[in-house]
């Protein structure tokens, strides 16, 4: 049962904090990792209000810190985007994602994952606030990098083109969306089990996207094995 075991990491973490509150100065970094540790439980509980309030300690913190601790400033950052992102509060998200991204375009390597995975964010950002343009761009540089540091059946590969697709399906872009989905499940039918959620997915989406071009034979087909996944 996930949630006893996400209360007994609430306590464990509060007994831990109760004696580092006891011991260490106020704007130690040991009580932000401490602050940061309760904040990502309570976000896996999707408890989001009690994960932000942790998460803004740990911010306050490491703030304060001098800057060659950026990559934990950083992270406070996008812990929080994260929240706001979950909650539907997708402008404040960005602004955190921007802060992240920042400091991270500073003093990461060009093709670091971590900036991979802050253009994914701000790309499902943007998708989510309807701004596709932007989306699109987001989730491309994510790809770059990606295409660039990975083997090329990569799981993660097969998420960045199943992101850009699902744009080009918002902007009706049809044709191209459909030439990622393919490149998606092109992927994940080399590298996922036959009975993949993921693979499922991909069969899914290819059949909407003939749904949309009016290719309804081609539909059935897709959604077959996309039934065939789940029985």
């Amino acid at each position: 049962d996930h949630q006893g075991d996400y209360e007994k990491a609430v306590d464990y973490y509060e007994k831990a904090l109760e004696i580092k509150i006891k011991t260490l100065p106020a704007n130690h970094p040991d009580l932000a990792i401490s602050y940061s540790n309760i904040g990502s439980v309570y976000y896996n509980m999707e408890e989001y209000l009690k994960a932000l309030s942790f998460y803004e300690k740990t911010l306050r913190i490491n703030e304060k810190i001098p800057l060659e601790n950026h990559s934990s400033l950083a992270t406070a950052y996008n812990n929080i985007g994260l929240v706001y992102s979950n909650m539907g509060e997708y402008s404040r998200a960005l602004s955190f994602y921007q802060k992240a991204l920042e400091i991270e375009e500073k003093v990461l390597p060009a093709n670091h994952p971590d900036l991979a995975t802050s253009y994914n964010n701000i790309g499902l950002v943007y998708s989510n606030m309807e701004v596709y343009s932007k989306a699109l761009t987001f989730y491309e540089k994510a790809f770059r990098i990606y295409e660039k540091t990975l083997p090329a059946n990569h799981p993660l590969l097969g998420t960045s083109y199943n992101n850009i697709a699902s744009v080009y399906v918002y902007m009706r872009d049809y044709s191209k969306a459909l030439s990622f989905y393919e490149k998606a499940v092109g992927i994940r039918e080399k590298t996922l089990p036959t009975n993949h959620p993921d693979l499922a997915a991909s069969y899914s989406n290819i059949g909407s996207v003939y749904v949309h071009m009016g290719e309804y034979w081609k539909t059935l087909s897709f959604y077959e094995k996309d039934l065939r996944i789940y029985e």
